[in-house]
């Protein structure tokens, strides 16, 4: 007997699920190393850059002091991401990443004063470094996304093609 069949399953168009299972593990994997990657230059670039702007004010709280805690939480969320994947892992390389972008394009816009510790950081030009990190995080936002969707919790559509689930019982 011919158990797709019976099932409501058509296997011309459906994948057994063991492929779809190593196929979305493999792109699950994909996602996890480009998006450690994206964090990666994140973190190397600002860690790289922020003496140079720490030096605009040396005795304050600074820009190179933030620099340096992007390049932290960019670092530990790729590694994050790289050694768990988890819901969790790939929200905080969100955030991260959002966040960083965020600072970075509204800083380039707009002519913020200095807010209590924060310095004023308008910087009104692209450059290499700053185009490159605005690439990463926009990379890293986009692939922490796609996995959030990616492992979303879906109910299994076998007991929906059977008839079950739907208010009454087919035995």
């Amino acid at each position: 007997m011919n158990t797709a069949r019976s099932s409501g399953e058509d296997p011309l168009t459906e994948p057994p699920e063991p492929v779809r299972s190593r196929g979305r593990a493999a792109a699950m994997v994909v996602l996890r190393v480009l998006a450690a990657a994206a964090l990666a230059v994140d973190a190397v670039v600002h860690a790289r850059l922020a003496p140079a702007y720490q030096s605009a004010a040396p005795e304050g709280f600074g820009e190179g002091n933030l620099f340096l805690a992007e390049a932290a939480a960019a670092a530990l969320a790729g590694l994050y991401v790289l050694i768990r994947a988890s819901r969790t892992a790939w929200f905080l390389a969100l955030l991260t990443a959002g966040g960083g972008l965020a600072v970075l394009l509204l800083y380039r816009y707009v002519d913020i004063p200095a807010v209590g510790p924060f310095p004023a950081m308008y910087e009104p030009v692209w450059f290499f470094d700053k185009t490159l990190t605005a690439l990463a995080q926009t990379a890293a936002v986009l692939l922490a996304a796609t996995a959030l969707a990616f492992q979303r919790r879906t109910p299994d559509p076998a007991p929906l093609a059977r008839g079950r689930n739907r208010g009454h019982d087919d035995s």
